[in-house]
């Protein structure tokens, strides 16, 4: 819905918070999707009662990381593309510690098929995740994925402080039901476990991606990067004003 529109409905005074609250509704949607992608996959492995409570634990992490970048937001949109991409580095270890955990079961499954094809002599004993492991695994997930979040929440909300709070919070109700959703999916049919790492993997590489692009817009590089780097990778004009909008910069 267009800003416009919301403002010949609702009136001047609601057009601007509704349509903040609009684009964090669909930013909230998107990222607290992805956000329980991971924490699903971290907790999988766990025993029933454990995944429920290392779910629980990741989300009081992710309150107080996005409650404690909230009340920094202003510095954060000042170097904002340094951390998403740190951010995006972060989210790569996750994917590497997913990875391994995705092998690890796939090979205790196949000594659980041995053992009950009588071959138990030739069964590794593998390790099981622990509850450190996986709660480890989803706070460093909470770390990048709090701080793509608040920033990309704060860009749009920045003048209503309300709706920012509320995006907020949403984010995290929506995270929640999810990841206890995907977390049990995933228990049932751990194919599906390579599927998120992709959708994990694939929101590590835009984090970076569009980090190293707000980075190089904010540094004054645009024109170094432009001539350097193929024309599909180029940075147009409006591309480089809608970063420094996005940074939190006067025009």
């Amino acid at each position: 819905m267009q800003p416009a529109m919301i403002e010949n409905l609702f009136g001047e005074a609601f057009a601007g918070p509704l349509a903040a609250f609009l684009q964090v509704l669909m930013i909230d949607l998107v990222l607290a999707g992805d956000n329980a992608v991971a924490v699903g996959l971290a907790a999988a492995g766990l025993p029933h009662d454990q995944r429920r409570k290392v779910i629980l634990y990741g989300l009081g992490a992710a309150v107080a990381l996005r409650i404690f970048f909230a009340l920094i937001t202003v510095q954060l949109l000042q170097v904002g593309g340094v951390l998403i991409v740190a951010g995006g580095l972060l989210l790569l270890y996750v994917c590497w510690r997913m990875w391994r955990d995705l092998r690890a079961g796939h090979g205790h499954g196949e000594d659980e098929a041995q053992a009950e094809a009588g071959l138990e002599g030739t069964a590794k004993v593998k390790p099981a995740k622990t509850f450190g492991q996986a709660f480890l695994t989803i706070f460093i997930a909470d770390v990048s994925m709090s701080l793509d979040n608040v920033l990309a929440v704060a860009g749009a909300a920045r003048e209503h402080p309300t709706v920012l709070v509320i995006g907020l919070v949403l984010s995290i109700a929506l995270m929640g039901v999810a990841a206890t959703w995907i977390a049990r999916l995933l228990h049932r049919f751990p194919i599906i476990g390579y599927i998120g790492l992709f959708i994990v993997l694939f929101v590590a590489g835009r984090m970076i991606f569009e980090g190293y692009r707000d980075v190089v817009v904010d540094s004054g590089r645009t024109e170094a990067h432009n001539a350097a780097m193929p024309g599909l990778l180029d940075i147009s004009p409006e591309e480089a004003d809608h970063l420094r909008n996005g940074s939190g910069e006067e025009h």
